[in-house]
């Protein structure tokens, strides 16, 4: 069933995001256009349409990742808590199905979105004497990554895999923390959506509270000065980078299933649609 899930949300998501990605790769042409031929045109009115042209792409670039981010909360509050909750919640899916369908497709899209934004900007940027240049520097640079040790290039691989963990995870955690303040919000009987943004507020203020007050608790116990913090220790570089992607992943971990616990019992527990 989650299967089916994530199809219905990508068909309904997409419906949104890839006519507004649609419009972003349109003004980024217009942005190349305009700074070739249209900036420093001596017609006023050209110069000046150019001028709209690039403004339009900046605009562009800041609505599609407000549109991303819109959604993500909107689809859950639609979809879910609202009158589509009623017909959502009977289907023989678990709160768990729900809400990784909701999570998947939403890191998908901001995922889908960066990179839309880094290739609007390489078409604003295009020139045929630029990619003559890329192109051979990645020439270059694949020439000097033939030459690296075996040890550089596994670890290099390594790290590239922990940051795409890293990210993604990142992603879930930033969507249940709405997610988790909707489904606390939405267990009260009125003013829903204001209690939602209080519950936010909230919850964001004593995870940070309880994350000082464990790195202090941490300090006084000298939990630093043991183990891969011994400052006897002497670990090379790339051991380094691996332990604090690992200890940032876990951190991320526990930081989402502390939200994702939260959300899950509201929208099993105390969830109110009426």
């Amino acid at each position: 069933m989650l299967r089916k899930l994530l199809k219905h949300e990508f068909r309904a998501t997409g419906r949104i995001m890839l006519p507004v990605i649609g419009i972003l790769l349109a003004t980024s042409v217009a942005a190349n256009l305009s700074m070739r031929y249209l900036l420093d045109n001596d017609a006023w009115f050209l110069s000046m349409l150019g001028i709209l042209l690039l403004t339009a792409f900046g605009f562009a670039i800041g609505g599609v990742f407000i549109v991303s981010f819109i959604l993500m909360i909107q689809r859950f509050y639609k979809n879910l808590l609202q009158d589509e909750g009623y017909v959502m919640l009977t289907l023989p899916v678990s709160i768990h199905q729900h809400i990784w369908s909701k999570l998947i497709v939403s890191s998908v899209w901001f995922i889908v979105t960066a990179l839309a934004v880094i290739l609007a900007c390489c078409i604003t940027a295009f020139d045929l004497t630029v990619v003559k240049e890329i192109l051979w520097g990645l020439g270059e640079l694949f020439q000097e990554l033939r030459k690296l040790q075996a040890y550089y290039a596994i670890n290099g691989t390594a790290i590239t895999i922990e940051m795409v963990v890293l990210v993604f995870l990142g992603l879930v955690a930033m969507c249940l923390q709405f997610y988790s303040a909707l489904a606390a919000g939405h267990s009260l009987p009125t003013h829903k959506m204001a209690w939602s943004v209080a519950w936010y507020f909230g919850l964001q203020f004593a995870f940070q509270i309880i994350a000082f007050s464990l790195i202090q608790i941490l300090d006084q116990i000298n939990f630093f000065n043991w183990g891969i913090f011994h400052p006897e220790i002497h670990l090379d570089a790339m051991a380094g980078i691996h332990i604090g992607m690992a200890m940032m992943i876990f951190l991320t971990v526990v930081h989402g299933a502390i939200f994702y616990c939260i959300t899950t019992f509201f929208m099993k527990k105390r969830l109110n649609l009426e």
